[in-house]
């Protein structure tokens, strides 16, 4: 039962780590596409909008990735 109760947890942190790791890239170039807009009167926001999602994604798969590694069988205590 613990140790169902400790892989829940897991899954349940996994799961929300990669929701803010997909959200803040995009959050803070958005953020930053504006302040550039309204400081100097350009287009930034769509093209760092861009980049914040493809660099959301890269982090959350690479966090993933490592998340489902073969090697992640560290807690073996029962």
């Amino acid at each position: 039962m613990k140790r169902k109760h400790r892989e829940l947890v897991r899954c349940l942190s996994l799961v929300s780590q990669l929701g803010i790791t997909m959200l803040t890239p995009v959050v803070l170039c958005v953020a930053l596409g504006m302040w550039l807009d309204k400081k100097f009167s350009t287009c930034f926001t769509l093209p760092l909008l861009i980049l914040g999602v493809l660099a959301g994604a890269r982090s959350a798969y690479l966090l993933a990735k490592k998340a489902v590694s073969p090697g992640d069988e560290g807690d073996k205590d029962d």
